[in-house]
């Protein structure tokens, strides 16, 4: 974080970092207010957790939850709490096109003339995606219910929840590094989907590992949202946690630590 701190100290020097809230909480503001304008930019956030829950679980529910040695029912069990890990990378891959798209409008030559912080402009778009990302959640988790999760441990749950926006927010900063760097909002999005598939069905997301080619393994073993989906699994319904849920916190540190600094940077440059 004081990496973060000094990118922003020394491109806004003469902001103090009460103008900086002050600013980030503005436009946190602003950015709900266009959302409230234009309801369809929420459709991926209360559609997606609902079609994906739906039909992960009644197409591969029975075939994958007899290999998990039970039915559906225990595919439920095991899919509702990786999804956590997909809702966090969908709502990042989000926040880059929608950032890349503030360029393309104008709207970020209007700041450009503000006297604010530029931290703040990536810190409030951070934010109000995270807002977006506990909506997608809480949705999920509602269907979840409705199609038969059992929540046993809601200490667990909420600590689920929180892990999967820590990784959230450090997968923002990658995204809205290529929301400053790439021209177009599609070219984004189009990146995105190329990182976005092979991590997310790469992983424990919505399977077991274990029936896996010995390649496809390794790469599994080492991706981040496999660690998400697991240590939210062992968080919700039972199981190993401490591994994966340590691993995930350096994964989003790590993230954080990297990107941040550089998204500002870009930012600051191309602004």
């Amino acid at each position: 974080m004081s990496a973060i701190s000094t990118e922003i100290i020394k491109g806004d020097a003469r902001i103090s970092p009460r103008a900086h809230a002050r600013h980030t909480g503005a436009l946190i503001r602003r950015n709900l207010l266009w959302i409230r304008q234009d309801p369809e930019s929420m459709f991926d956030a209360i559609l997606m957790p609902i079609v994906f829950t739906l039909l992960f679980v009644y197409v591969f529910g029975g075939s994958i939850g007899q290999a998990l040695g039970g039915g559906q029912d225990d595919y439920v069990q095991y899919v509702v709490p990786g999804m956590m890990a997909m809702m966090g990378m969908s709502m990042a891959m989000s926040v880059g096109t929608g950032f890349n798209t503030d360029f393309n409008s104008g709207v970020m030559d209007r700041f450009r003339s503000l006297p604010i912080g530029r931290g703040s402009v990536l810190f409030a778009k951070i934010a109000v995606e995270l807002l977006r990302m506990l909506l997608a959640t809480t949705i999920m988790l509602v269907v979840g219910v409705l199609v038969g999760f059992d929540i046993t441990n809601w200490g667990g749950l909420l600590a689920a929840v929180a892990l999967a926006a820590l990784f959230g927010s450090a997968l923002m900063w990658v995204f809205l590094t290529l929301g400053v760097v790439l021209k177009t909002p599609q070219s984004v999005q189009g990146l995105g989907f190329l990182v976005l598939m092979p991590l997310q069905f790469g992983s424990s997301i919505f399977a077991p590992t274990e029936s896996m080619p010995g390649w496809l393994q390794s790469f599994t073993d080492v991706n981040p949202l496999s660690s998400l989906a697991d240590a939210a699994r062992g968080l919700m319904v039972g199981g190993p946690v401490t591994q994966d849920l340590w691993v995930t916190v350096a994964w989003s540190v790590g993230l954080t630590a990297v990107m941040a600094p550089i998204a500002i940077h870009k930012f600051r440059t191309k602004t």
